[in-house]
């Protein structure tokens, strides 16, 4: 081929010669006679234009000649393609085929398997023409499926010399077809019978056994029992009772598919079971471990999760992905008192073994969050620990109580940057993140991996990304704050600690922002410790006075609220588009003020931050704010949540959240 490629570069070489020649022949006519020059020219260019489109012609005929001889010519290579034992093809990129072995013809005799391979012709030589690497000869790996079979195809490639009439570059593709249905069918039989792990708890097991009678007890557990026996057993799967509320659930992972398309009813099925007092459990099903020890631990990594979100809900985890089901009651207060002095003697210990405390929220610090913290401090300093406070940027509507804060001489040098905090912090500090427990959301990620003493006080459901390390987590979703949590946390320490006037005004704020003015998420135990707070002399008027909107915000809040529109018959949404970092604090109190307007089940407002989009999320509690923002990254209680899309528009952050809402209601109706 070589000699042919010679030859067809050689007669180029002769026709530039023969062109010289015959420009010098006319250069010597014209000098005889001028009246030639003009006629000379044009013919001279006319069969110039011949010549090359001539030799164009003639080379792609020569080339197109050459490659049919090289099929035709090399038998060793045709010989060894037909005595392939795996299905070849050789086909152009527009379509033309080359070759077709016996293997292939006789595996798809009654296939029309070039209709199959079109559109994979198509990608393969869209990732060829968009791929960094362009040598003649290159592998891709693709699969496909053909009559019910699938194949891998292995594909060899190398450039054509045909061109299309618009001299598009082809490719010629050797195409290898390995069956791999039988190798397929045998890997999905060996996942069904993998065994997953489940563990279920009733969580409301110690309110039921003390409000129901000793002979309705018996039958209300044994009625339990046999809905979980039943479902269980529904799916081939076994279920071993290791604790009164406890069950432990194993199965074959075939059946799982299953139960995620029943959306694991069993928690509506349990929750029928009484219909004076609705019982509730939560569910977390692991796939993951490679022993069944494993998979027990990753179970109940789970149920910590689930239980942290409130419970009344399952979760799966599968292939480094939690998915969750239910989450549709709200939480119920815990009336024992027990684990929060537990957790305030461990605490109180912790602090007294450490030689630093370092307080942190989340970002855009709020009330609740800073007053969680300067109760925190004031609980350090009693001990006798130096304590600090980070804080980087105030936000949700802090500028009156700031000016309060900043007049207080103590707090000048115990409110720190970032900077100072990552200078002071060391393996023996001990750091106390407050009001998140989400390691994406704090003020100072970084501080995380400076020290293995962590401790969390949170209020909000569970999300996947919490922070792993804390060596201890009061984590509890029924409390209204965590202004409410530090605040039984201060009573139940040993050392007796007295708090200021400002920091019991801060934790108070705290408690009265987060509820909405003791409206949403308010126990009991939520006006124990505002009555605690209250006896240390709280000045009530005067924290309403730091949360109160001046009349230009009022009137934003107003035209937020009237350009509202209804979804879904009772969800309003509406948005701010005017950028600010104020958007967050509107947002939320529009949302809020949406609320108070009948037929309203729950509210959405977005805003711009001139960074991100916000979203604040409020609910009376038919409608779960919580699963919708998490579905776009945010989190939160049921009745109160937010979420921050960055890279979006109002308009398309809109649009998505309502595919969310809508995607909400097909799961629950389902």
């Amino acid at each position: 081929m070589n000699k042919e490629k010679k030859a067809i570069e050689k007669l180029a070489s002769r026709v530039k010669i023969y062109l010289i020649i015959i420009a010098l022949l006319f250069i010597l006519i014209c000098t005889y006679d001028l009246i030639w020059i003009i006629p000379s020219i044009i013919l001279y260019l006319l069969l110039l234009v011949y010549t090359i489109w001539f030799n164009s012609k003639k080379k792609t005929e020569i080339e197109t000649h050459i490659e049919e001889v090289a099929w035709g010519m090399n038998s060793t290579v045709r010989n060894t393609l037909n005595r392939s034992p795996i299905p070849l093809l050789v086909i152009e990129t527009d379509g033309d085929i080359v070759f077709k072995s016996p293997k292939f013809n006789q595996e798809f005799k009654d296939i029309d398997v070039i209709t199959y391979v079109e559109s994979l012709i198509k990608e393969i030589k869209l990732e060829i023409e968009n791929g960094s690497d362009k040598t003649d000869k290159k592998e891709i790996k693709k699969q496909i499926t053909i009559d019910k079979k699938v194949y891998k195809v292995l594909c060899e490639y190398s450039i054509s010399r045909k061109r299309d009439k618009r001299k598009q570059k082809e490719y010629v593709l050797t195409l290898y077809f390995i069956d791999e249905t039988k190798y397929n069918n045998l890997f999905d039989e060996y996942t069904n019978q993998k065994i997953c792990v489940g563990i279920a708890v009733v969580d409301n097991y110690e309110e039921l056994i003390q409000r129901i009678s000793p002979e309705e007890k018996a039958i209300v557990l044994a009625k339990v029992d046999k809905a979980i026996y039943d479902w269980a057993s529904s799916t081939g799967g076994l279920v071993i009772k290791n604790e009164a509320d406890t069950y432990v659930y194993i199965f074959e992972q075939g059946y799982l598919a299953e139960l995620e398309k029943g959306k694991l009813n069993i928690l509506d099925i349990v929750k029928d079971i009484d219909s004076k007092m609705p019982i509730t459990l939560s569910i977390a099903i692991s796939t993951e471990g490679k022993t069944y020890y494993e998979r027990y631990k990753s179970a109940l990594d789970g149920i910590e999760l689930v239980l942290g979100r409130g419970g009344d809900q399952a979760i799966i985890r599968k292939e480094g992905k939690y998915k969750f089901y239910g989450g549709t009651s709200l939480e119920v207060e815990k009336r024992t008192k027990v684990k929060a002095r537990i957790v305030a003697h461990t605490i109180e210990s912790m602090i007294q073994d450490s030689d630093n405390v370092i307080i942190m929220g989340h970002q855009n610090t709020d009330i609740d969050s800073l007053g969680s913290a300067l109760g925190i401090y004031r609980l350090a300093k009693t001990i006798g620990k130096p304590a600090y406070v980070i804080n980087e940027n105030f936000g949700m509507n802090l500028g009156k109580f700031v000016d309060t804060l900043i007049q207080e001489e103590e707090y000048k040098d115990v409110i720190i940057d970032s900077k100072e905090a990552l200078n002071i912090i060391d393996k023996n500090s001990l750091l106390i993140v407050v009001d998140t427990h989400k390691k994406s959301y704090v003020q100072v990620p970084e501080l995380l991996t400076k020290t293995e003493n962590i401790i969390i006080i949170d209020h909000h459901r569970k999300s996947t990304d919490f922070i792993e390390n804390a060596s201890l987590t009061f984590q509890e979703v029924y409390a209204s704050s965590a202004a409410e949590l530090v605040t039984e946390l201060i009573q139940y320490v040993d050392s007796k600690v007295e708090l200021s006037t400002i920091e019991a005004e801060s934790l108070y704020g705290g408690i009265m922002v987060d509820t909405k003015n003791f409206t949403f998420k308010t126990g009991v135990r939520t006006f124990e410790a505002a009555a605690y707070l209250r006896k240390l002399g709280v000045d009530i008027i005067k924290v309403k006075k730091w949360f109160q909107a001046d009349l230009e915000s009022y009137n934003v809040i107003a035209d937020i609220v009237k350009n509202a529109e209804i979804i879904e018959n009772s969800i309003a949404i509406s948005t701010y588009e005017e950028p600010g970092k104020d958007a967050n604090t509107l947002c939320a109190k529009a949302a809020d003020e949406l609320l108070t307007i009948s037929n309203i089940t729950a509210s959405f407002v977005l805003g711009n931050t001139g960074e991100n989009i916000c979203i604040s999320g409020r609910s009376i509690g038919d409608i779960n704010v919580q699963v919708i923002l998490e579905k776009l990254g945010g989190g939160g209680h049921i009745t109160l949540a937010g979420a921050q899309l960055e890279n979006m528009t109002i308009q398309e952050a809109k649009t998505e959240l309502i595919n969310r809402i809508n995607e909400y209601f097909s799961e629950i109706n389902v």
